[in-house]
């Protein structure tokens, strides 16, 4: 009871802040006001106060492991000012909003919302499996410290999409495709870079997997399914040593597949071991011990655990993420 007043109360405070953003026109037509929700995550620095309590202390701990307080210090103050520029930048009679990584489970996005993300790569996948077809701003924080494949824009760049957004003008957004899993009994995940099934410690996986007409019994250290986006990580690692062409861009509708060190044995195969999923095409298996897990985009807190018989299809997502191009941008 407790759990679903709190669930309530979430939903009411989310409804009416969806509602602060309509307003009603002559003639009773309702006009929507755009919001942008600007999302972040704690700083190294804020991690490290939080749990080392004083600045002596955490400069202690840094010095300990080679390293220096200002280092952590300037990325946290480069943070910042790209938080304040942003915020600075939204257009007037826009509403805004804030919300860390950790509440996005329980943040409600309007369909004219603009997500602005600012941090590391990694947010904009943490972002992605919760919108829809809302346009994604990634903002680079911290360029010193972040490689940038999807936080792609400076702050000034990013406050030059939203100018774009307001006025209407031309935009390029890339349509980044993702990758969807659908287990048996209606479960389902979405991820941007790729998901992983395979057993929740590092014993083996057995499952069979199915691809076509493809069937085969197997023992390995896991399946990856990988996007475009995930195949500059992941999926590039895993793709070292096998012989099955180029992988997909972040915008085709292709997806990459590969089975982690496949062990040989009277019962178990290896010759299924990766491959490209067409448009249209599906990877199933059927879970063939005790429990398997299911998670997207490395993390594992959110994840789906398949049990002895149960099968899950995995395919491309039926929606992208629609993430701004900086090119063009001032």
């Amino acid at each position: 009871h407790a759990f679903l007043r709190q669930h309530h109360h979430h939903r009411r405070r989310a409804q009416r802040s969806r509602g602060r953003l309509h307003g009603r026109l002559e003639g009773g037509e309702v006009a929507v006001r755009r919001r942008a929700v600007i999302v972040r995550r704690p700083t190294e620095l804020d991690e490290l106060m939080d749990r080392y309590s004083t600045r002596g202390q955490v400069e202690f701990v840094l010095r300990s492991r080679g390293r220096s307080l200002e280092e952590v210090e300037r990325a946290h103050e480069c943070h910042l000012a790209a938080l304040a520029r942003v915020r600075a930048g939204i257009p007037d009679g826009w509403a805004s909003a804030d919300v860390e990584r950790d509440s996005l489970s329980r943040f409600l996005f309007a369909p004219e919302d603009v997500i602005v993300v600012v941090g590391p790569d990694g947010l904009v996948a943490n972002v992605a499996k919760y919108v829809g077809e809302q346009v994604v701003v990634g903002v680079n924080s911290v360029p010193q410290a972040n490689a940038g494949v999807l936080v792609r824009c400076t702050p000034e760049q990013g406050v030059g999409a939203l100018r774009r957004l307001e006025t209407g003008s031309d935009l390029r957004v890339d349509q980044l495709t993702m990758v969807h899993a659908a287990a048996d009994d209606s479960r389902t995940l979405t991820a941007l870079n790729e998901v992983f099934i395979g057993h929740p410690s590092h014993q083996s996986a057995r499952y069979e997997l199915t691809l076509g007409s493809r069937a085969e019994r197997q023992s390995s250290s896991g399946v990856v399914v990988s996007t475009g986006t995930g195949a500059t990580g992941w999926g590039a690692s895993l793709k070292r040593g096998r012989h099955m062409g180029d992988l997909p861009t972040p915008t085709s509708h292709c997806l990459a597949w590969f089975v982690r060190e496949a062990w040989p044995s009277p019962h178990t195969g290896t010759n299924c071991t990766e491959g490209i999923l067409g448009e249209g095409e599906e990877l199933s298996l059927v879970v063939g011990s005790e429990s398997l897990v299911l998670f997207g985009d490395g993390i594992e807190s959110d994840r789906l655990t398949l049990t002895w018989g149960q099968s899950v299809q995995v395919s491309r997502a039926p929606r992208a993420l629609s993430l701004v191009d900086p090119a063009g941008l001032r």
